[in-house]
């Protein structure tokens, strides 16, 4: 099945198309300094980086901080450069996830480390978070550095985290939103909130986009893990059901083992060890999901966060960057892929 879930503000079908029409011109001086930045004398690196950074994803993580900038009236051109810095580092944990994760697929095509092999792929998202920290000083604000350098900490600590809590399947609802909130939201948060610091608005704005990246990066990362069952390949532009064979205890299935049966857990529990992984395994633990309501109501978990998103840009005015930040909220929980 595919997942279908309603927008928050209403029954029309949400778009990134407000979000991208109001960046538009900011994006592409983003993609200028991107372009410019993961080239090299090693052919090997503007190859293998392109391959990611041209392969069909959203940009959302730029987007966001333009966006907010946008939100703040920001005349300045900063935010380009630090963008650039946001899609880097985002662009870097991909390549690493993938080799860790032993993906085949990403967006539909091949991944780096299918085509070029583990190292390179490893040695390049090296490259690509170095490229970030040099973004980073040029903009001369500490206060920038901090707030992204510690980010890709977290960001790491959250892979970790996930790492070691791989193939366990009493992992639990807190570590697994402290794993998401850590792995996926602390780069949204820190997009939105270095908006602030470069229109040097004070501590109480610097926390509303915090929130509202925060939140929304949790409920972006609860839709991705539920429809890891509820879409299809095609659909996704990754391989269906990865999380299931990769051992990951996911909400979906960490709400349906606590729900099921006796044998229902034993099932769960054989397959987050690894013993049950087949098409059949799979096809399952997708019916288990659906009886027990466990997808939907990940989804409706989602949600709740991105109003708590949305309920963040409150204290902003009406206007075309707060209608289309409020909009991608509602893209992000709705959407399939």
């Amino acid at each position: 099945m595919t997942a279908t879930i309603h927008s928050i503000a209403g029954s029309a079908v949400p778009s990134l198309d407000p979000l991208v029409a109001l960046v538009a011109h900011d994006l592409n001086a983003v993609n200028a300094v991107i372009l410019d930045r993961m080239q090299s004398e090693i052919p090997l690196i503007p190859a293998l980086a392109g391959h990611l950074i041209a392969g069909g994803g959203k940009r959302m993580r730029p987007m966001l901080t333009l966006a907010c900038a946008r939100l703040l009236d920001y005349p300045g051109a900063r935010h380009h450069r630090l963008a650039a810095a946001v899609e880097f580092i985002h662009t870097a944990t991909l390549l690493h996830d993938d080799v860790v994760d032993g993906s085949g697929l990403r967006r539909g095509r091949r991944t780096a480390n299918m085509i070029w092999g583990n190292p390179a792929s490893v040695l390049v998202g090296d490259f690509l978070f170095s490229r970030s920290f040099e973004l980073m000083v040029e903009d001369g604000s500490l206060k920038v550095l901090r707030i992204l350098s510690n980010a890709s900490a977290v960001i790491a600590e959250g892979e970790v985290n996930q790492l070691t809590a791989q193939r366990q399947i009493a992992l639990g609802e807190d570590r697994y939103l402290a794993i998401i909130a850590a792995k996926t939201a602390a780069l949204f948060a820190a997009a939105c909130r270095i908006a602030a610091v470069v229109a040097e608005r004070d501590d109480a704005i610097e926390g509303a986009l915090d929130a509202f990246g925060r939140n929304l990066g949790i409920a972006f990362q609860l839709v991705d893990d539920a429809i890891d069952y509820a879409s299809d390949a095609e659909t996704m532009g990754k391989g269906v059901g990865d999380d299931f064979r990769d051992g990951k205890a996911t909400l979906p299935v960490i709400l349906a083992h606590a729900r099921g049966s006796e044998t229902d857990r034993a099932f769960w529990k054989d397959a987050i060890e690894g013993r049950r992984v087949s098409d059949d395994d799979l096809s399952h633990a997708t019916r288990l999901l659906r009886e027990t309501g466990a997808i939907d109501d990940t989804l409706a978990r989602a949600r709740t966060y991105g109003q708590r998103a949305i309920d963040a840009l409150g204290p902003f005015p009406k206007g075309a960057a707060k209608a289309a930040l409020t909009e991608a909220v509602e893209f992000a929980v709705a959407r399939g892929y």
